[in-house]
């Protein structure tokens, strides 16, 4: 039986390489993706990976992945700090939650310190730049084989 996890990047994260690379990097979201993709095939999971700008689009994915994945990956961008909604569509996904944030998070603004993804999420991962994201399929690959859904 094949495992599979969503892989969900919110706002403004197509821009990346290109948006305030002294923070985010020069890395771009494709990049990123081709090397999820392939962190994920060598663990035998299927990554369905996935970026908009919708809060929307972003709860129906999450709400479509209850019963459907055995794992989430989210890297909110903004709605990390505004999105009550998106918080309490993981909170009743029922599988592993894995947060992910190119940049450290408590080394920017104040607003940016709190995150309402953490409330529903399995753990987090931030400021490792697109090496998080791999870290995060690492562990969502752990997380799943302990539940018991492998």
């Amino acid at each position: 039986m094949s495992r599979s996890i969503l892989v969900i990047n919110g706002p403004n994260l197509n821009q990346l390489g290109q948006r305030e690379p002294h923070i985010y990097g020069h890395t771009t979201l494709d990049e990123i993706k081709a090397a999820t993709m392939a962190r994920g095939k060598a663990l035998g999971l299927d990554v369905d990976f996935r970026q908009s700008n919708s809060e929307a689009e972003i709860i129906g994915w999450i709400q479509a992945a209850r019963g459907k994945t055995d794992g989430l990956i989210i890297n909110g961008a903004g709605l990390t700090h505004t999105s009550v909604a998106i918080m309490d569509a993981l909170l009743a996904v029922d599988q592993p939650v894995i947060e992910v944030h190119l940049s450290n998070l408590f080394r920017r603004e104040e607003f940016r310190h709190h995150s309402f993804i953490s409330r529903a999420a399995t753990g987090m991962i931030c400021g490792l730049g697109a090496q998080g994201y791999l870290i995060a399929v690492d562990a969502i690959a752990e997380l799943i084989s302990k539940a018991g859904k492998a």
